[in-house]
């Protein structure tokens, strides 16, 4: 039997399983331009809810995924953080990287930091997993500090390889965080 982490807190958060509601929420910040700049290109709501299914199906096999966040004291939904496959051809696939995407609102709140500590915690903890990845584009600093701020190193650099040459965000680094050594 798969262990389950279905639902996880941090102090001014409830990490957990998707919920029919999120879907227009997420729906608009998949449109945001600004949300999406350092990705490949935004996503309409059919691919939004595509992306919902998906991270839900993770869940089913693994047990753990890309958690939706939802602020404690108001109960708003804010976007996503967790745990996902590293996607084949980039630097760590095969791996499991620690991602997070949250609507304009919830920047520079430390939102995407504290959830990521939790998941940090879970995939060395009760997972574990030997290592953690992060990528993102090149010139997306704030998911960059927030990879200093969790411990992770920057590895390598590559293009990646579902862009074409000359793409805004093909320029993409990947951080890596290896698991504590026990004393």
């Amino acid at each position: 039997m798969i262990p389950r982490f279905d639902e996880l807190r941090t102090p001014r958060l409830l990490m957990r399983r998707w919920r029919d509601a999120d879907r227009e929420p997420f729906a608009v910040m998949n449109a945001d331009p600004e949300v999406m700049r350092h990705f490949p290109a935004g996503l309409d709501r059919e691919g939004s809810d595509a992306l919902v299914d998906r991270i839900e199906a993770g869940f089913e096999a693994r047990g753990f995924g890309l958690w939706a966040l939802e602020e404690l004291e108001t109960g708003a939904f804010l976007g996503f953080t967790g745990l996902h496959p590293m996607p084949a051809d980039v630097p760590g696939a095969g791996g499991v990287e620690v991602g997070w995407r949250l609507a304009r609102r919830a920047w520079h709140r430390g939102y995407a930091t504290e959830a990521a500590r939790v998941a940090v915690d879970l995939a060395f903890g009760p997972i574990g997993l030997p290592e953690l990845w992060s990528m993102t584009a090149v010139t997306n600093e704030p998911s960059q500090a927030v990879m200093r701020r969790l411990g992770m190193a920057r590895h390598a650099f590559f293009d990646h390889p579902g862009l074409p040459a000359g793409h805004p965000v093909q320029a993409q680094v990947v951080h890596r965080l290896a698991r504590p050594t026990q004393p």
